[in-house]
C-alpha cells in the first residue's frame, strides 16, 4: 500500500495518524520529493472512481497562480495528466493506493471502507 503525502499537510498528518493508529502498514511517499508520473496518474484516477478534477488540488496556491479553474474545462484528459505529473503540489493529497483502489484526500468514513477497519 502506497501513501503518497506532503508531510507538511495537517490532512496529511491526520492520515498519517489514522493509518498508524489502525496499525496499517504502508509504504510513505513525499510528493514534493517524487511527484506521481503521468502514468501513474492515468492508471489512479479511473481506480479511484472520481473524475480527474479530484486529483487537483484546488485550494493550492500553484493552482490559484495558474488559474486552473478557469483553464481545466478547456484541457484534454491527457494536458490534464501531464500538469498534474509536472508539479506535485498540483495534487490533491494524501493519496492512498490500495490493490484494486485508489482514495484521494482524507475522510475517515471512506478509508474506513476501503480498508476493512
Amino acid at each position: 500500500m502506497l501513501f503518497v503525502e506532503y508531510p507538511k499537510c495537517t490532512t496529511c498528518k491526520k492520515a498519517k495518524k489514522f493509518l498508524d493508529d489502525h496499525k496499517v502498514k504502508y509504504t510513505a511517499r513525499d510528493i514534493k520529493a517524487e511527484n506521481p508520473t503521468a502514468e501513474e496518474i492515468a492508471a489512479w484516477y479511473p481506480q479511484s472512481g472520481k473524475d480527474l478534477k479530484a486529483f487537483f488540488n484546488t485550494s493550492g496556491m500553484i493552482y490559484r497562480e495558474q488559474q486552473l479553474k478557469d483553464k481545466l474545462p478547456n484541457l484534454s484528459e491527457e494536458e490534464k495528466v501531464a500538469l498534474l505529473a509536472s508539479n506535485g503540489m498540483l495534487v490533491k493529497r494524501p493519496i492512498l493506493v490500495l490493490k484494486d483502489k485508489v482514495l484521494v484526500g482524507f475522510k475517515e468514513a471512506e478509508w474506513i471502507e476501503a480498508l476493512k477497519l
